[in-house]
């Protein structure tokens, strides 16, 4: 006997990744879009969603009451910002349900009162809800161990469109953790963010980061192995943000019957090492 679909929230709605999400659950098999949530001063809020996606009619109004929305629901789909984020989680935590959350930039606070809603929702929550880039991250982490003699230099270069306001970006964050992990160090001890002037040499074991902004670029992310005389680059190109959706949907039906917890997209695509 098959299950019902899978009733699914999209917040943030109007936005690009909103929208994305609403067009993808739409062409699902297995879910289907409960409740599209946007800001107060929305100026698509009582609009049809499905219109708004491009979808056409999905007799789905947007509304600026998640509340009313996650009560009946199964999941709900977030690429929003930090605070909206963790104030969703609390709600999921309430329902019992599901939350994905596609969210970056957010602080070490942000992160705990995540991590204590996953005590009753089932969150899954990454920098990068594709396939390509958490393998990626898998293959960054074998070779920063294969490669830790000294003397080989870890860089994390990424670009982004103009609009993206955090930075590094999630995926890079991901991307460094991992090779940290490979290398049995703490990122939060070893990450170079910012050069600027004088710096000196570069401080044997540091972790790199280059941030680069402009255009449209959906995504793109590189790690660098330097050695000497050698170089090897593994990398990630995005062209088109609806990968993130298609995780984001793929990991909320994933979740649905696993326990309250807090998981990552290396959970839902098994890869956890």
């Amino acid at each position: 006997m098959n299950s019902p679909a899978m009733k699914l929230v999209v917040v943030g709605a109007s936005g690009r990744m909103g929208q994305s999400l609403i067009r993808v659950i739409s062409e699902t098999e297995g879910c289907v879009l409960h409740a599209a949530i946007d800001r107060a001063d929305s100026a698509f809020l009582g609009k049809d969603a499905g219109l708004m996606a491009g979808v056409g009619e999905l007799g789905v109004v947007v509304s600026d009451d998640p509340l009313k929305a996650f009560l009946d629901a199964d999941g709900v789909l977030d690429f929003t910002v930090p605070q909206a984020s963790v104030e969703y989680s609390e709600l999921a935590a309430q329902a019992r349900i599901v939350h994905v959350i596609g969210t970056t930039g957010m602080s070490e606070a942000d992160e705990d009162k995540v991590k204590a809603a996953s005590r009753h929702a089932r969150i899954v929550k990454s920098g990068n809800m594709s396939l390509g880039v958490n393998l990626l991250g898998v293959l960054v982490k074998q070779a920063a161990a294969a490669l830790s003699a000294k003397g080989w230099d870890i860089e994390v270069l990424e670009m982004h469109h103009r609009h993206k306001v955090d930075a590094p970006s999630g995926t890079a964050l991901l991307l460094g953790e991992a090779a940290a992990e490979g290398r049995d160090v703490s990122l939060k001890e070893k990450a170079v963010k910012v050069r600027d002037g004088h710096t000196g040499p570069r401080e044997e074991g540091s972790i790199g980061f280059a941030t680069l902004r402009g255009g449209s670029v959906v995504g793109e992310h590189s790690v660098l192995l330097a050695g000497e005389g050698e170089t090897v680059t593994l990398s990630h190109s995005a062209t088109d943000r609806s990968i993130f959706a298609r995780g984001a949907v793929t990991a909320a039906l994933w979740a649905r019957d696993e326990k309250p917890g807090l998981y990552s997209m290396l959970d839902v695509l098994g890869l956890k090492s």
